[in-house]
């Protein structure tokens, strides 16, 4: 099973049905159903909070909603060794250099977010939503149609 981290943009674009919205209901969608692995980094739950309670001003809501994110995504602690080694990252901004560290030590597969440029020196693939997406379904597709063939092989 794919294990993504989900960037606190595509999280933000699916709570507040903003830009890629659909993908990112698809990608939370997926995660939900157990079909890839989500994660979450811990420091960017209490940056969503920050962005809700600004944006709600309702802390009922604001516990309801990170609730359900850490039902759905699993959450990556930020450790010593974590923060230390971003530091050498070759990615300049310090909070994406720690996303990307957390996911080497976490053996991420991709990092799934809509600010690509911010992650173009990642060790770990960054991915927009749409991308993810169309890669997913190919790749099923491809799946299907050999999984076909070898049916197919078998009978014969």
């Amino acid at each position: 099973m794919k294990k993504i981290l989900v960037d606190l943009n595509v999280i933000l674009d699916f709570l507040n049905k903003r830009n890629d919205h659909f993908e990112a209901a698809e990608i939370v969608d997926l995660c939900i159903e157990k079909k890839i692995k989500g994660y979450i980094c811990a420091h960017e739950i209490t940056t969503l909070a920050y962005f809700l309670i600004k944006e709600e001003k309702d802390n009922n809501k604001l516990k309801f909603i990170i609730n359900r994110i850490l039902d759905i995504f699993s959450t990556i602690s930020i450790t010593e060794t974590i923060l230390r080694e971003a530091l050498d990252s070759r990615i300049k901004d310090y909070e994406d250099a720690v996303i990307e560290s957390s996911c080497l030590k976490n053996e991420i597969d991709y990092i799934v977010s809509r600010n690509l440029k911010d992650f173009k020196n990642s060790r770990i693939k960054a991915i927009s939503p749409k991308e993810y997406m169309i890669d997913r379904k190919s790749y099923n597709s491809r799946k299907a149609i050999n999984q076909g063939r070898h049916r197919k092989s078998h009978k014969n």
